[in-house]
């Protein structure tokens, strides 16, 4: 049947209605077929249609549209396992293409669109960026964001620490940098927030509620799964990926935070206020700084305290790094205090400071501090007595060179001076001074190096091969007593 256009359509009816043309005339005036004037104006009998045949999945229809009832994100291919089970002998996609026609559609959810009143409430989420390269490995980068719900106003930070302490200290450093704290904090629901959850009921985290009531801040937090409770920060993350992150790497916490504080003040808060459009971020900042809430004097401390105890090297472990102590302190007790944030990390004993270490975020490292080494070598060289030393001292003056290179690394000292002196036993003051002094010479120290020194000057001066013999217990008696040979003779 031929198409019409709808400017022929209005036409006809024109010509039939107000003009009263029978569809005979209106046919030939504008060339078209009877039929198709018509269907245009509603005269044609209907085309019978014909009897549909009933669907093979169809005496099911009650079952499947009560499981999608309850179920509504039941899947199609778990009902055509149900199904197959009470009889049905069909295709899963069949059952497919009948659940999506009577699957209910999902409910849309209205959102009552509100603006916070000014210093009331500051909006707190991270974005993860992606892996940072640090000595040892690699380690996840977040970008901590908090956002004023009234002005729009941000701060952001680069983190790798994400605990409940990490949490606090950058809730601190947004207020100072704000000049002050809203009335209400909103999160979302991380364990690093709270801890359990029952609908209303919440438990937050000790370390968050402890600095809230210092702060005078309420901890609120959004609906589960409900990301448009904090759409104010969920839109400041998009902001910071699509302005500042993209086709830029983070090479450094600290480099990166540095360009991110320079793009907040000259770039974020400079663009136009998305409700007060007529002024800018910064503007409307100004005006809700002089409503926060004034900070405490001084700020609360954010850093971790606890506990730990020292290894048998005088050591510290924190997050799988390392940190040297004296050795003073290790003797005296296994437990001390460590005092930890994002730059440093303190060992106390009791009240005092005893090591100091810069905070490392590498992996499986060794952070030594040479004072403490130090003071381990002299222990050490003080820790046997000198009686064979000074045998092997008066034998050998070059063997305080060796005995220095033996005090800073290696096994035991006590081991080495014993096999030392077994080798000037065997060999006499002549051969062991002369390969001590060779090894001292050469900057070497290894025991095994110098047996063989000892071997080659016993050589060189053509002296008898070293034997000490064993003997048992009883080679010290005074009488031995003979036995008689002839037993002997093989009679």
């Amino acid at each position: 049947m031929t198409a019409t256009t709808p400017a022929q359509d209005a036409e006809i009816v024109r010509l039939h209605y107000a003009e009263h043309w029978p569809v005979g005339t209106i046919t030939t005036q504008l060339g078209l077929h009877p039929d198709v004037v018509k269907r245009v104006l509603g005269l044609g009998s209907p085309r019978p249609e014909a009897p549909r045949r009933p669907r093979i999945v169809e005496p099911y229809h009650d079952f499947i549209v009560d499981q999608l009832t309850q179920y509504p994100r039941l899947r199609a291919t778990r009902i055509y396992d149900m199904i197959c089970d009470r009889g049905f002998v069909g295709t899963v996609t069949t059952v497919r293409r009948y659940v999506a026609a009577v699957r209910p559609a999902p409910r849309r959810e209205v959102y009552l669109h509100t603006e916070p009143l000014i210093g009331e409430q500051a909006q707190v989420d991270w974005a993860y960026v992606g892996k940072l390269a640090v000595p040892g490995g690699t380690r996840a980068l977040w970008l901590f964001v908090m956002v004023l719900g009234y002005s729009r106003a941000l701060w952001a930070e680069f983190v790798i620490d994400l605990t409940a302490h990490s949490l606090t200290r950058s809730l601190v450093r947004a207020a100072r940098a704000f000049g002050g704290s809203t009335r209400q904090w909103l999160f979302d629901n991380p364990k690093i927030v709270v801890l359990e959850r029952q609908g209303s009921a919440v438990r937050f985290h000790p370390v968050l509620l402890e600095l809230c009531a210092k702060m005078r801040a309420q901890p609120r937090l959004c609906a589960v799964r409900r990301p448009q409770h904090k759409g104010k920060v969920e839109r400041a993350i998009r902001y910071l990926r699509d302005r500042f992150l993209a086709g830029r790497t983070i090479v450094g916490v600290d480099e990166g935070n540095a360009q991110l504080r320079r793009f907040i003040d000259k770039v974020a808060h400079a663009r136009p206020h998305p409700v007060l459009a007529q002024r800018t971020v910064g503007d409307v900042f100004a005006e809700e700084r002089a409503r926060l809430l004034p900070l405490p004097e001084p700020l609360p401390p954010t850093d971790r305290v606890e506990l730990v105890n020292l290894d048998t090297q005088a050591f510290v472990h924190l997050d799988t790094n390392r940190y040297s102590v004296p050795t003073s302190v290790a003797e005296r007790q296994h437990v001390v205090t460590l005092v930890t944030n994002d730059r440093v990390v303190q060992v106390l004993d009791g009240t005092t400071l005893v090591a100091e270490h810069p905070r490392s975020w590498g992996r499986r490292l060794v952070l030594e501090d040479p004072a403490h080494r130090a003071e381990l070598v002299t222990q050490r060289q003080a820790a046997r007595g000198l009686k064979g030393r000074d045998r092997l001292h008066a034998a050998a003056p070059a063997f305080g060179a060796l005995l220095a290179r033996w005090t800073a690394t290696g096994p035991s000292l006590g081991l080495r001076v014993t096999r030392t002196i077994k080798l000037l036993d065997l060999y006499g003051d002549e051969v062991f001074a002369a390969a001590v002094a060779d090894l001292a010479a050469r900057g070497l120290a290894d025991l095994g190096t110098l047996a063989v020194a000892c071997e080659t000057h016993r050589k060189r001066r053509d002296h008898p091969i070293p034997l000490l013999p064993e003997l048992s217990r009883h080679a010290d008696d005074d009488v031995v007593i003979p036995h008689d040979l002839e037993r002997y003779d093989g009679k």
